[in-house]
């Protein structure tokens, strides 16, 4: 009975993974907004009811594939910090290869950082995969002498407090306030490079990228 169970749900694993990999697929065709649950079905050879045992509607797939993404991107970020040497290095390393992931799987970027999609709510349990590549930065930080970067305003010190225990990490408002600013320095550069919004100023972005990671570094502290 255990044996039977478990080839059932090893099965079970390998189909919604052949699921995700045909939505992966057509996301670089058509784009989340155009993901259909009816197309995967054809494309497996499935029937549509069939499928939504596995995927109950467009949303649920949705939500996997971006909680998917979220964690491969952290994955990467997390994996080019080696934890230890020079805070900088560390820094420039995660933003290298955070970049590097998203030039890599581009669809897979515009998912979770690309226009949002009409009709779709992300749920609760996207919130913490979207934190990793923020927290591998967070790490970095944690334990290094950062010089000294100024305050900020009241309304942003009350928000800076309440992220700070929400993330779970010790560092003070504005430091905060400028890591967060580095982030959408990250991701803005990845998204200007990626989307075209580069062209006839500094593409290729390569060394402009460097040179913001270089400067982002700096801002924050170290």
């Amino acid at each position: 009975m255990t044996a039977t169970r478990t080839a059932r749900e090893r099965a079970r694993a390998e189909l919604t993974q052949e699921i995700k990999d045909e939505a992966r697929r057509q996301l670089a065709d058509v784009g989340a907004h155009g993901l259909s649950l009816r197309a995967v079905a054809r494309e497996l050879g499935m029937v549509s009811s069939a499928l939504y045992r596995y995927f109950p509607s467009r949303d649920r797939l949705l939500t996997d594939l971006i909680v998917d993404a979220y964690n491969a991107i952290g994955e990467a970020a997390e994996n080019a910090d080696p934890g230890e040497g020079e805070p900088r290095d560390r820094w420039l390393a995660i933003w290298q290869a955070t970049r590097d992931w998203a030039r890599a799987h581009p669809h897979e970027y515009a998912l979770i950082y690309g226009s949002p999609i009409p009709g779709y709510q992300a749920p609760q349990d996207t919130v913490a995969p979207a934190s990793r590549v923020a927290l591998a930065l967070v790490k970095v930080l944690t334990h290094t002498e950062l010089r000294a970067v100024g305050d900020v305003p009241p309304e942003l010190r009350a928000q800076a407090e309440t992220l700070t225990k929400a993330l779970g990490i010790v560092a003070g408002p504005e430091t905060v306030a400028r890591l967060l600013m580095a982030w959408t320095q990250l991701f803005g550069a990845i998204s200007f490079d990626l989307f075209g919004q580069y062209v006839g100023s500094v593409d290729p972005a390569d060394a402009f990228f460097a040179h913001s990671a270089r400067r982002m570094a700096e801002f924050v502290g170290l």
